[in-house]
């Protein structure tokens, strides 16, 4: 297969994994964005988490929150436990890195607040670390995953989201997570501002 090949059916893959995706993952977003609705309304805060590309979502989603997604609003309440270097070494060197996540949630959590947590396998330790932290602070979690959800997956309680891409490889998993965050990001907008003209 030559180069050009090679990336058509790259894309190719990527938009099946999405049609697919599309299909079964509606009612499980709209699921989600209600939740962190119903938690911004009600004053309180999400806070995202993830590793590596997973980081990069929890942070795009706080900054679409903070900031503004599509169209100009006032900021909403969410933190990315990803970015503080220094809480992050210290807990990582003081306890372990399994609590970097955790420690933050057991001190800025409380009830009513979102975690939202990203992981493509659902087997980092520092994600079921940080559901238990979020089920401790009587917060609601919604876990975006992939493949077959992981231990986090089985951590979550009855009243949490699992957003869960029905694919094995990273990048494509990835690739929807990003998808996943522009519909919250939208269905909170409409429901704020109401569709657009």
């Amino acid at each position: 297969m030559d180069r050009l090949e090679r990336i058509k059916q790259i894309f190719d893959d990527a938009i099946a994994v999405k049609t697919e995706a599309a299909c079964v993952l509606g009612p499980k977003i709209v699921e989600a964005s209600e939740s962190i609705l119903q938690c911004l309304m009600g004053n309180n805060k999400v806070m995202t988490c993830g590793n590596g590309g997973s980081a990069a979502d929890a942070q795009h989603f706080s900054s679409e929150m903070l900031n503004r997604f599509e169209r100009a609003r006032p900021g909403l309440a969410a933190i990315a436990l990803t970015t503080d270097a220094s809480t992050i070494t210290a807990v990582a060197n003081d306890y372990q890195f399994a609590e970097i996540f955790a420690k933050q949630i057991r001190a800025l959590g409380r009830p009513g607040d979102v975690v939202l947590a990203f992981s493509t396998s659902g087997d980092s330790t520092n994600i079921i670390s940080a559901i238990d932290a979020a089920h401790e602070q009587d917060a609601r979690v919604i876990l975006v995953s992939g493949r077959d959800g992981g231990e986090a997956a089985r951590t979550l309680a009855q009243s949490d989201v699992e957003i869960r891409v029905p694919s094995f490889s990273t990048a494509r998993i990835q690739e929807v997570h990003l998808m996943i965050v522009h519909c919250i990001c939208d269905l909170v907008d409409d429901h704020l501002m109401g569709f657009p003209e």
